[in-house]
């Protein structure tokens, strides 16, 4: 119950102290000694009625008293929230009579175009879905420090330019949306396919992911691309219950129960791809939706549209060359044209560097050489790809795929 409460509360706190104080350093010292009072006294006083609000009114006395002491730090934090309400008035309530979310606030302060765009990802992640800085580091594929840096200066860049916390005014939107709509669907990625940890996914983390695009949703109802990342989360998400085993193992889609998909969440997603495909060309978000959508409208693997598929990942290609992309269509090309077809473009990507020692590039690769019959190549292939590995479920698999391969070889 504690832990969980912990979990909703944290990032709602610590965006509504930093909107309050103006700086996101003392919003987190606060956050975290109001939950380390909480983690005392809760186990002996109970939860109180609301949790939240108890957090809250900690974090500012808190707030408050290191403020009287620091002098100096007060007037510094006063002249920037000065600044901030001159440079808008605080967002006024939607059409339902909701403020919009505070956390929303704050990812579009992380997304402000004066951050680099990995600081923006990174911060957000840290700051406002709760992820370790190693699990942030893991998901951008650098060292630990090396990310400790990026968000201490993205912290910093926001102090010393003076960012205010607040949702843009309409004319700044379409400039900073698209880095909002990054951080959510990197925030729902991490809870898809957790970087780390016992668990294949961070169930909690997706559906924070889903929450917050509703909100986008509702504050933005005619852009496409915000529908299109939501229809992109439902799809996936849908399919949650059958990817893992009663043992918590990994099921593929190949083998998963279909039966087990979140029809509602499918048919959700499905009217809202059509929002976001029509009225003018796609976007990579509404693309990818049209993608999924296709995957969750077959009967079976081998009923899927592959060729449609192939076609969309055409479209995404050219939308947003990367790597990743080409990845993904590569293993759409094994599915329509075979195994080697996918093979030859996959090891056209080797000397990509950002697929370097990327796990599902090595996954796909050895998957590929496995269907081939090549034993002693998919072995070394399955090697490598479980020193990449994770989580606890992707190396189980791993390892009996490793030593089913073995054997058919021995």
């Amino acid at each position: 119950m504690v832990e969980r409460v912990f979990r909703e509360e944290r990032g709602r706190l610590l965006a509504a102290l930093a909107r309050r104080f103006g700086d996101l350093d003392l919003a987190e010292e606060v956050t975290s000694e109001a939950i380390e009072i909480a983690l005392n006294r809760w186990p002996v006083d109970g939860v109180p009625p609301k949790p939240g609000a108890w957090l809250m009114t900690t974090a500012r006395r808190k707030a408050v008293d290191r403020l009287r002491r620091d002098k100096s730090y007060a007037a510094r934090l006063a002249v920037l929230q000065v600044e901030a309400d001159r440079a808008g008035p605080a967002p006024a309530a939607d059409a339902d009579g909701e403020l919009p979310d505070d956390r929303l606030q704050l990812f579009f302060t992380c997304a402000h175009p004066a951050l680099p765009a990995e600081d923006r990802v990174a911060l957000t992640l840290r700051c406002l879905a709760g992820l370790t800085t190693p699990e942030v580091a893991r998901a951008f594929l650098v060292p630990t420090p090396t990310m400790a840096k990026r968000i201490v200066r993205a912290k910093q860049k926001i102090r010393e330019a003076r960012i205010p916390f607040r949702v843009p005014a309409a004319d700044e939107l379409a400039e900073r949306l698209p880095g909002v709509l990054q951080v959510t669907y990197s925030i729902f990625t991490e809870g898809y396919a957790a970087s780390s940890g016992a668990d294949l996914q961070r169930v909690d983390l997706a559906e924070e992911a889903i929450r917050l695009a509703r909100i986008l949703r509702r504050l933005m109802p005619s852009d496409r691309e915000v529908a299109g990342l939501l229809a992109l989360m439902l799809l996936i998400h849908a399919r949650r219950d059958a990817r893992t085993g009663p043992g918590g193992e990994l099921v593929l889609l190949d083998e998963q129960d279909r039966g087990r998909w979140d029809r509602t969440m499918i048919e959700e997603g499905r009217s809202l791809v059509v929002a976001a495909v029509t009225g003018g060309p796609a976007g990579p978000y509404g693309v990818q939706a049209a993608i999924a959508a296709l995957h969750d409208e077959a009967a079976t693997v081998e009923t899927t549209d592959w060729p449609q598929i192939v076609a969309l990942y055409d479209v995404l290609l050219a939308l947003t060359p990367s790597p990743v992309v080409a990845l993904n269509r590569a293993a759409a090309i094994a599915m329509r044209d075979g195994p080697q077809a996918g093979l030859d473009l996959i090891d056209e990507l080797a000397g990509e560097p950002l697929l370097r020692g990327y796990h599902p590039y090595l996954v796909a690769r050895a998957d590929l050489l496995d269907r081939l019959g090549r034993r002693a190549d998919a072995a070394a292939a399955y090697r490598e790809a479980l020193a990449t590995a994770g989580t606890t479920p992707e190396r189980r698999h791993l390892e009996r795929r490793l030593a089913a391969v073995e054997s058919a070889g021995s």
